[in-house]
């Protein structure tokens, strides 16, 4: 759906890049292209690319990329298995948030289509710079500091090599640039999340849990579109259960995703691979409909005036109460949904103000801010 959308804005006239961030790498195989690290031009206004990494590390945080090599080596590590293991968890994410920024500011293309991985590893690169704003502030300087002072006493006796400073300030620099992505991914008149699903019970349930995580973190979502739809021109009798399960669970959809808009395309009768059949998908989907407009601005997340009071309002859909914990300190509002927490740096307006109230009522959380008195 990603590259469909991609090739439809392409085809409107609008310089288009599509990146994966999936380690898996399917893009190219649904271009039926070779693509490379680098944008790949694939067609006039239309580029691709798929991010390495490894390649990404050691390229911009080559100081890191060296330390972690040689700590590994230090413990009788393969050299080519230690240049992987160079990698850790999570840099398939960071290095594509680094070139979605990159691209972002350059100015190059009018639209920039995401194809993200599967909903963990989404919702990990979308948690990226809440968690790179709290490590810098929180964690960063401690360890920093601590390292500055033990390493001239513990190195002599032990068998690893202690970072550097010069690792501490490349790190540093990489969370200083993962945070200033939360201005852009979380602009709802610039980026939005759209929300793919087949219309299957255990799919359905995942996009929800995306929908409420994407919610959480602040990000707006506007359009859900639903894939492999059986056309009425199937009539075989061997799909009417999967008929009947279709339109059930398309009502679920309907209800459970409003008022975000629904877009659906077909169950195609040949493999949607090359650039004609993703015209053809994006032709399903969209219609004449613009692919690059956002469809919906309600965003998650809004503060407003009641009475002598504020309210903070977050849109938590199916959520319930056991799942949900507020904590509020000086300054900060920490919101905890099942496994995931948001840290929520509050206005100046609620400086000083306490949270006199809580209340979960039909996908809203309502946070009531009052004067210590109240």
């Amino acid at each position: 759906v990603a590259a469909a959308t991609a090739v439809a804005c392409a085809r409107h006239g609008l310089r288009t890049l599509v990146i994966s961030t999936d380690a898996a790498h399917s893009l190219g195989d649904s271009l039926d292209v070779e693509l490379g690290d680098r944008p790949t031009e694939i067609e006039p206004n239309l580029w691709a690319q798929e991010v390495n990494a490894l390649h990404e590390l050691e390229e911009n945080w080559e100081k890191v990329h060296r330390y972690l090599s040689t700590l590994f080596a230090s413990q009788g590590v393969d050299e080519i298995v230690a240049e992987e293991l160079a990698s850790p968890p999570g840099m398939e994410e960071v290095a594509s948030l680094m070139w979605i920024k990159h691209h972002q500011r350059s100015g190059e293309y009018d639209v920039l289509v995401v194809d993200c991985a599967p909903t963990g590893e989404t919702l990990q690169l979308l948690a990226f710079p809440d968690v790179a704003r709290w490590y810098l502030n929180r964690i960063f300087p401690i360890e920093r500091r601590v390292m500055k002072v033990a390493r001239p006493v513990v190195q002599p006796f032990v068998s690893i090599p202690l970072p550097g400073d010069e690792v501490f300030g490349s790190i540093k620099d990489m969370l200083l640039d993962l945070e200033a992505m939360k201005s852009v991914l979380g602009d709802p008149k610039v980026c939005s999340v759209r929300i793919v699903l087949n219309l299957e019970k255990m799919v359905i349930k995942e996009a929800q849990r995306a929908f409420t995580y994407l919610s959480l973190y602040d990000y707006l979502t506007d359009l859900v579109v639903v894939n492999r739809v059986l056309p009425p021109e199937v009539t075989d009798r061997y799909f009417d259960s999967w008929r009947e399960a279709q339109a059930r669970y398309s009502d679920l959809v309907d209800t459970a995703f409003a008022p975000i808009p629904i877009l659906r395309t077909r169950l195609f009768d040949h493999e949607v691979v090359g650039l004609d059949s993703l015209a053809e998908m994006a032709d399903s989907i969209f219609g004449p409909l613009d692919p690059s407009a956002i469809m919906y601005h309600e965003v998650p997340q809004r503060v407003r005036k009641s009475g002598s009071d504020y309210e903070l309002l977050l849109n938590l859909p199916f959520v319930s109460r056991a799942e949900l914990a507020v904590t509020h300190r000086e300054g900060e509002l920490y919101i905890t949904v099942g496994p995931y927490k948001r840290e929520i740096s509050l206005p100046r307006v609620l400086k000083g103000k306490t949270v006199t109230a809580a209340k979960l009522e039909e996908g809203m959380l309502r946070v009531v801010f009052g004067s210590a008195k109240s």
